[in-house]
């Protein structure tokens, strides 16, 4: 009773922070809630319970009418170097497109793999990054309600915990110049923040694409933060970090929103339980407003 009550009350809060942005509150909060669940085991990629995180993706991508980028949405990659943090054999990315008006693409990206099982402890990755694949495919029913000018490439990736290889293996394989892709989004961890605080990295090496968004009305309470993206910085500077900067080393423009680091980040308490469905709303619709603008 106390997790229906639970999941209730955070459906109930989701639905009244996103009702102006035409998103299916709930389903977010559902979408969620099934990835970051112990079936999933984790989504340790190589395993059955990543297998089962990609089925439910890619059933929800037929669901909406999001058109595969590539034959069965699937795009598998080698895996011949592993270790604790990968399974032998390969990963698979998942790529949906929804065509635009203009001729360039913007690639908004979220990775799906997490960390596994680990002394029997099970690494959910609700915040890591079950949020942002979630807030995704948000993204995706979205825009096949709103077209777009750019046509998107929705990717979800694989194998980003275990050296950014799904990425790397996309930007490589598939024909940039061709599709025109003129910026890459990428979403990791957006669902937790003591301080009501998500940041936009990239600016510093991509102003035009900061003083786009920095202009925009923010909901009341929440803060939208650039930073992070400092070469100087050591580990505080986020370009490395996780799946844009395979896009930054092509050259291509990139924007990272995601939380400063938590203490269940990496930890078995990363769970559907901790996560702040008050703040998530807020920041998935900032995120949208962000791609709106960027869009334009």
């Amino acid at each position: 009773m106390k997790k229906l009550f639970l999941i209730s009350f955070l459906a109930f809060v989701f639905q009244a922070a996103s009702a102006q942005y035409s998103f299916d509150s709930a389903k977010l909060l559902l979408d969620l809630k099934l990835l970051s669940s112990d079936e999933m085991e984790g989504r340790k990629t190589g395993t059955e319970g990543n297998k089962k995180a990609r089925t439910y993706i890619i059933d929800q991508l037929q669901k909406i009418g999001v058109d595969p980028f590539v034959p069965g949405y699937v795009q598998s990659f080698p895996i011949t170097q592993t270790s604790g943090l990968v399974q032998p054999g390969g990963g698979v990315n998942i790529l949906g497109v929804i065509p635009g008006k203009k001729k360039e693409t913007i690639v908004i990206s979220a990775h799906y793999d997490h960390l596994g099982i680990r002394n029997n402890s099970v690494y959910n990755g609700a915040d890591d990054n079950a949020s942002g694949t979630a807030a995704l495919l948000g993204f995706a029913d979205y825009f096949k309600k709103h077209a777009p000018e750019h046509q998107l490439i929705f990717t979800f990736f694989d194998a980003e915990e275990s050296g950014l290889r799904g990425s790397a293996h996309f930007v490589n394989n598939v024909d940039l110049q061709k599709e025109n892709v003129v910026l890459n989004v990428n979403l990791d961890m957006v669902s937790r923040s003591e301080k009501n605080e998500l940041y936009a990295s990239g600016g510093s090496y991509y102003p035009e694409l900061k003083q786009k968004i920095e202009k925009l009305k923010i909901t009341n309470g929440f803060k939208l933060l650039f930073g992070h993206d400092d070469p100087a910085a050591g580990s505080n500077d986020w370009t490395k970090s996780s799946d844009q900067y395979n896009f930054h080393k092509k050259k291509i423009p990139f924007l990272y929103f995601g939380v400063e680091d938590h203490v269940d980040y990496h930890r078995p308490g990363d769970d559907f339980e901790k996560v702040n469905a008050g703040f998530y709303a807020k920041s998935v619709q900032t995120i949208l407003l962000c791609i709106q603008a960027l869009d334009r």
